[in-house]
């Protein structure tokens, strides 16, 4: 029986040392061109002198709007990088609750000439108004990555990192509004999307479009589109509606037509403006409201039914990439390598979840 055992025993360990030893097959100790990858791994001589030559790097993030809460997640995700490479990130942008782009300019036409900057991340969502600042951040040795809006024609476009979200992710918010229609047991009535081209932004004119596709599709693809009169406007770039009074706005869309089953709003300055239209005309759970990003209001309307959903642009990689991206193109000499962020369609059934680590 102790032959036995001991037999057994032997076997058992002859076992885990072939398994020890099958685990270490396949590793790779050095690169195929003679480099340890300990030694290729660490920071290049001098990076933290680039530009600025103060011992450190400094990148500076301007937004269009720090003041409503949807880029304190990219503060954050920028924040996150920048300790992890050791950089001090400034943290800028305008501070108004609504888009700003007038006021983020005069920001950057000032932090552009600070030396002490090593990198530039910059929102751009006036199309065209940001060629000056590209050009003197070239001048002066200064790269630039942009983030959240995307201006297709800035000077030297193939050579900026881009990160965020295209506006095709729309059509997520689009086919889940339609679907919500024709769940609800509606079968006709008025889709509406509101917006406003007066505020220059083109990648919200491109998300109604996207939207309204998505809409169409989804209501044709069930032989229900004939039923429904689904509304984007003229060019299906919204239904117009004023800005700086969007409350009222929608409120007086939704009383002129009358018999409106759905809404689709994309930024953040109609969503919770349609939410609280939801609201006041007594539509709360009625009809099928859906918005765009995640801050506080539209997670209060998610919960309370004014906003049957939401989509989020997954802000914390708008801040964490373009950190990264710059320091990669200091380091390693990387550039323009964009990230879609996608979309996050955010209910009632996962609202709780969204900022528990502040990435939405």
């Amino acid at each position: 029986m102790r032959k036995l055992l001991a037999s057994a025993s032997i076997g058992a360990m002859a076992v885990l040392l072939s398994a020890g030893a099958y685990a270490q097959e396949g590793t790779v100790a050095k690169a195929v061109g003679g480099y340890t990858f300990e030694d290729a791994a660490k920071e290049k001589p001098g990076t933290k002198d680039f530009h600025s030559a103060d011992g450190h790097l400094t990148f500076a993030i301007v937004t269009h709007t720090a003041g409503n809460g949807f880029f304190d997640p990219v503060y954050v995700g920028a924040t996150v990088a920048g300790n992890m490479i050791g950089a001090k990130i400034l943290l800028l942008g305008s501070e108004s609750p609504t888009d700003d782009p007038q006021r983020e300019i005069e920001i950057l036409n000032q932090i552009v000439q600070d030396p002490t900057i090593d990198g530039l991340i910059m929102t751009t969502p006036q199309a065209g108004a940001y060629n000056d600042i590209v050009k003197a951040a070239e001048k002066s040795g200064i790269p630039i990555a942009t983030t959240n809006s995307f201006d297709g024609s800035i000077t030297n476009r193939n050579g900026i990192s881009h990160t965020g979200q295209d506006a095709s992710a729309a059509a997520i918010g689009g086919e889940a509004l339609a679907k919500c229609v024709l769940a609800s047991g509606a079968d006709k009535g008025s889709i509406l999307l509101p917006s406003s081209t007066a505020m220059g932004n083109v990648e919200v004119n491109n998300r109604v479009t996207a939207a309204f596709n998505a809409i169409v599709k989804t209501l044709k693809d069930a032989g229900k589109l004939e039923n429904f009169k689904v509304d984007a406007g003229p060019e299906n770039v919204g239904v117009d509606a004023n800005p700086q009074d969007p409350v009222n706005s929608i409120v007086s869309l939704f009383e002129s037509r009358g018999d409106v089953v759905g809404a689709f709003t994309a930024n953040n300055v109609f969503t919770p403006a349609l939410a609280k239209a939801v609201a006041q005309t007594g539509k709360t759970g009625k009809i099928c409201a859906y918005g765009f990003d995640l801050g506080p209001a539209q997670q209060d309307a998610i919960r309370s039914g004014d906003l049957t959903g939401s989509l989020g642009q997954q802000p914390f990689l708008q801040g964490f990439w373009p950190v990264m991206q710059l320091y990669l193109q200091i380091d390693r000499g990387i550039s323009a390598a964009n990230l879609d962020t996608r979309a996050q369609l955010v209910t009632k059934d996962g609202v709780e979840l969204v900022g528990k680590r502040f990435e939405n």
